[in-house]
């Protein structure tokens, strides 16, 4: 049964944990050590140079410039009143967007708790269902629990208005959800636009590409492209996931290399030929030369990689394709694709 004062302790242990965090990356920032990791974007753009080569041996790793530390929350208005293509242009689309995160929760939570306070909080408070169950049932509560939906009686009208915001509180998150996607997605679009053209940007990717028992997959995206888009269309180039075969051929890599121990170890000595267990970690099993052993499983390894990439590069296992469009289809697929930032 909480009280205001457990509130309170769990609010200051909160509160506490976020000051010291704030401090200590506030710390961490200003040390020419970290001086990289925090201003990445201004050594690309040769605009900020290394700490780490002015001053003494120990002003090289530690800042001992105490005003610094004065001013250490001076950057946190100039970051919120910085216009937004600034903001992106000073410190990258990822600052911009986290700012959006902060400001995403005002606009979900203010609302929220306006709205609790003044309809559901009166709703609840003015009841006197616990004092009740105090008086007959020796039921014990607090003031918090006055607050909650516990203090209305069971059947009562008043149900019916945790409903209806409940309701409102789901339409107005998903709502405010869905427009700060919008937001964001139509940020990175511009981003992209402004930036420097590079090939990923004339690129979009093309899954499910359906098999043809007459093309091959490369074939059939080249000449759907330059029929629909024969004034755009340029390459493609036909991917696959090749996670198990890197498994294989790491696995073959490892038995080669306990190949190689086991001849090494034998060549030594020759009076008697390595034995093993085929079992876990050799401990169990039956037991066989481990020279045979190991050539038989390599041997068998490479049937099996030799296998997958017949296999796997035939029309119906190849699930995608990348196709090059100039920059102008490229931005007119991304604006109009309902899932923008899945496109490469």
């Amino acid at each position: 049964m909480a009280s205001f004062g457990d509130i309170g302790v769990a609010a200051g242990i909160n509160i506490l944990f976020a000051v010291a965090f704030l401090l200590a990356f506030a710390f961490l920032r200003l040390q020419p050590i970290n001086d990289r990791v925090y201003f990445p974007k201004w050594y690309i753009k040769g605009l900020r140079s290394s700490p780490m080569h002015l001053g003494s041996s120990v002003s090289k790793f530690v800042n001992l410039d105490w005003r610094s530390y004065v001013r250490f929350l001076n950057w946190v208005p100039d970051a919120l009143s910085m216009p937004e293509p600034e903001l992106i242009d000073h410190a990258g689309l990822d600052s911009a967007v986290y700012l959006q995160i902060y400001l995403l929760g005002l606009k979900v939570f203010v609302p929220v708790a306006l709205l609790a306070w003044s309809i559901l909080v009166p709703v609840n408070w003015t009841n006197n269902t616990l004092a009740k169950a105090l008086a007959t049932d020796k039921v014990q509560y607090s003031d918090i629990d006055k607050l909650s939906i516990s203090n209305i009686p069971y059947g009562s009208l008043r149900f019916w208005t945790h409903i209806v915001m409940a309701y409102a509180f789901t339409f107005w998150t998903c709502y405010t959800l869905l427009k700060e996607y919008a937001t964001v997605a139509k940020m990175r679009l511009h981003f992209l636009a402004s930036e420097r053209r590079r090939p990923d940007q004339f690129t979009v990717l093309v899954r499910n590409v359906p098999p043809d028992p007459d093309e091959s997959v490369s074939e059939l995206v080249e000449h759907f492209f330059m029929v629909n888009h024969p004034n755009h269309y340029l390459t493609n180039q036909v991917v696959i996931n090749a996670n198990k075969l890197a498994e294989l051929v790491n696995e073959k890599k490892s038995k080669q290399n306990w190949l190689d121990y086991f001849q090494i170890k034998y060549s030594r000595n020759q009076s008697k030929r390595p034995m093993t267990k085929t079992g876990f970690l050799g401990l169990c099993g039956t037991k066989v030369d481990v020279i045979d052993y190991q050539t038989a499983e390599i041997e068998r390894l490479s049937k099996e990689v030799i296998f997958w990439l017949t296999t796997n590069f035939v029309p119906a296992a190849t699930v995608s394709a990348v196709t090059y469009f100039d920059d102008g289809d490229c931005d007119y697929v991304c604006e109009h694709c309902l899932q923008p930032l899945l496109i490469v």
